[in-house]
C-alpha cells in the first residue's frame, strides 16, 4: 500500500498576479476556522501580521505540484498519511534548503505539523513555536485558492475521496516566495 510514482511540476508567477487572480482570503480563513487547527499551530491562522504585506515583500512566486499517484487503488483514506509523510519531509527539507539559498519564504503543505503532535504545540499553551526553522505556513493559511492554482495554472485536477477510499491521485502545492530575478531550481 505505501508504493506510488511522484511526478513533480513547477510553474513561475509574480507575487502581484498570484495575489490578485487566486487570492480571497475572507474566504479561505472561514474555511480555516472551522478546522480543529485554527488557532492552535504554529502554521495556522490568524497570523499575528497583517498577511498582504507580509506577501508584497516578495516580487516573484515558485509554485510546485507535487502529484503522488498509489500503485494500490482501493486504500482507505485513513491511510492517506503513510502516502503523503515521506513526500512532505523531503519537500519540506528542500524548501527550507531553497530558502537559505535564495531568500524568501516557503509555503509548505496544509496539515499537521510534522515536527510536533497537536498536544505539544507551544501555541496551544502561549508559547513561541519549538521549531521557527523548520515550521512553514500553507498557501491556504494565507487565503490562496489551491483548486484554481491547480487547475489554472498546473492543469491538474483536485480529486477527493470517495466512499471512504483515497482518489486516483494526491497533489501538494509548495511555494518558495522570493525576489530573485533568475531563480533556477536544481
Amino acid at each position: 500500500m505505501g508504493k506510488y510514482s511522484v511526478e513533480e511540476f513547477t510553474v513561475d508567477i509574480a507575487v502581484d498576479e498570484y495575489m490578485e487572480r487566486f487570492r480571497d482570503e475572507e474566504r479561505f480563513i472561514k474555511l480555516c476556522k472551522v478546522c480543529p487547527n485554527y488557532g492552535k499551530s504554529w502554521g495556522c491562522p490568524p497570523f499575528d501580521f497583517d498577511t498582504e504585506s507580509f506577501l508584497r515583500q516578495y516580487c516573484y512566486a515558485h509554485l510546485m505540484a507535487t502529484k503522488i499517484t498509489p500503485f494500490d487503488k482501493d486504500i482507505p483514506i485513513e491511510n492517506t498519511q503513510i502516502l503523503i509523510r515521506p513526500e512532505r519531509l523531503r519537500i519540506e527539507r528542500m524548501l527550507l534548503e531553497q530558502e537559505k539559498e535564495y531568500g524568501g519564504r516557503p509555503f509548505a503543505y496544509i496539515g499537521e505539523c510534522l515536527h510536533c503532535t497537536d498536544d505539544e504545540c507551544a501555541r496551544r499553551y502561549g508559547l513561541p513555536c519549538r521549531h521557527p526553522d523548520k515550521v512553514r505556513p500553507s498557501l491556504e493559511a494565507f487565503g490562496f485558492d489551491i483548486d484554481r492554482t491547480l487547475s489554472e495554472l498546473f492543469g491538474i485536477d483536485l480529486l477527493w475521496g470517495r466512499n471512504g477510499r483515497l482518489p486516483e491521485y494526491l497533489v501538494l502545492v509548495t511555494a518558495l516566495f522570493h525576489n530573485q530575478k533568475k531563480f533556477m531550481i536544481r
